[in-house]
């Protein structure tokens, strides 16, 4: 057994040669909270039972047994990820997680009480809650367009559904005082040539100024709109792109949402942090993992993911952003998918705050390449691992990776359970064909 205040008082000591004080960084590091986004316990279902396709370029592969089905489940899930996850954490939540005794409301007639449930769930555990419209998955985005649609009465729906999100998430905050971000994102665009793409967007962009009229106070709601590149279904075309909603935003003062998954793979999320923020009042960041095309893998340590945990750090933008996790992978345990992704961001930002900054600034403003460059790399070799295993312990969440215990035990009664009932069969009989792990090393 590891000794983990004396591996930390090692790691300490050997940082503050470096003038890095791990205290003060861990101090930092609990400051920071992580929405974590709801749909990747459900493959995106939602609890609308309309029986629509996902839609609207949006794709979850994997057929892992287990998924939730109804809120019980699926806060029961959250419940256990939340707990492997150290830190200050939100929930996200899209508009088609309603609740209701009775039928849900269609979409533009959604109201406060049908997310009552959550935030009464969230405020049992101090948890702040942001928000999503849902464009995607309905009879009236069958053909992929909402916001700019022609028709004017499926796009007057789409604004109607805009409209009573704002009122819904502004309402979250107030009951939780703390400002629910609204993110609004839609899947419009083209699979192929466009003649006209001057209409799309003057349409989307009135459709815009229509759902943020109304005025509600900053402390109870933040409103941000995420731009995209392309995907499945809008390869040619995309109505929101980059460029629209970075205009949108700074001239009508809203936070813009920059995803992870949806630019190319040669760009650098992390290189228009400090772009954009040079002008935009805030940012909202939807940290996802693409790889090749636009998709949403579990996020992992990846040299871009530090990326981003370093400009935030390096340039003091932590109180002008949030972070939150965007991706849906059904082909592995879906809480497990959870806590690699919020344990790796939660990582990075610690190996960033642990970083010698103002040494490297130092050599930098002097000119000093070489220092600069060495010491990067020397860096590399500092014992983050040491702090953060610490931190995790201190936290109360398992260290190491002593947590996937915890959701292998959870996968051999709850989740079995599940697959017991889908199919009828008693749970010893389910599990004779379960394809989850036993045991590791």
């Amino acid at each position: 057994m590891i000794d983990l205040d004396r591996a930390y008082s090692l790691a300490r000591e050997q940082f503050a040669e470096w003038s890095v004080d791990t205290e003060r960084a861990i101090e930092r590091l609990d400051q920071i909270p992580l929405s974590l986004h709801c749909w990747q316990g459900d493959d995106v279902a939602g609890f609308e039972a309309s029986g629509q396709p996902i839609g609207g370029g949006l794709a979850v592969t994997g057929n892992y047994p287990g998924r939730a089905r109804n809120p019980g489940e699926l806060r029961r899930d959250l419940q256990l990820a939340l707990r492997l996850i150290p830190g200050p954490m939100r929930l996200n939540l899209h508009a088609s997680y309603a609740e209701s005794p009775a039928t849900v409301p269609d979409r533009d007639q959604l109201t406060f009480d049908q997310f009552r449930n959550w935030v009464d769930w969230a405020g049992e555990r101090a948890l702040g809650l942001d928000f999503n419209p849902t464009y995607f998955a309905h009879p009236l985005a069958a053909d992929g367009q909402t916001l700019s649609h022609s028709d004017a009465g499926i796009r007057r729906f789409w604004i109607d559904h805009g409209i009573a999100c704002r009122r819904i998430a502004a309402a979250i905050g107030a009951a939780r005082r703390s400002a629910c971000v609204n993110n609004l994102w839609i899947p419009d665009g083209s699979k192929d040539l466009v003649i006209d793409r001057r209409a799309p967007r003057e349409r989307l962009a009135n459709s815009l100024d229509q759902i943020f009229a109304e005025p509600f106070p900053a402390e109870q709601l933040i409103d941000a709109v995420e731009c995209k590149l392309f995907g499945l279904g809008s390869e040619a075309y995309v109505v929101g792109s980059h460029e629209f909603y970075l205009g949108y935003a700074l001239s009508r003062r809203k936070w813009l949402c920059l995803d992870a998954g949806h630019f190319h793979p040669t760009e650098s999320l992390a290189d228009k942090i400090s772009s954009v923020l040079q002008f935009a009042d805030g940012l909202l960041l939807h940290v996802s993992r693409g790889v090749r095309w636009d998709s949403d893998h579990v996020v992992i340590a990846s040299d871009e993911l530090q990326a981003i945990g370093q400009e935030l750090v390096r340039n003091s933008y932590l109180d002008r952003v949030r972070i939150g996790l965007d991706y849906f992978d059904a082909s592995i345990n879906r809480i497990a998918a959870w806590v690699i992704g919020a344990r790796a961001v939660r990582k990075a930002l610690l190996t960033a705050l642990l970083e010698p900054t103002d040494c490297l600034r130092e050599f930098e403003s002097g000119g000093d390449f070489t220092s600069r460059l060495a010491m990067l790399e020397e860096a590399r070799s500092l014992p983050v691992g040491a702090v953060w295993d610490y931190y995790c312990h201190r936290a109360g969440t398992p260290v190491g990776r002593d947590w996937l215990d915890e959701v292998r035990a959870y996968e051999r009664t709850e989740l079995v359970r599940r697959v017991a009932v889908d199919r009828d069969v008693p749970s010893e009989t389910a599990e004779l064909g379960f394809t989850f792990s036993r045991s590791g090393p």
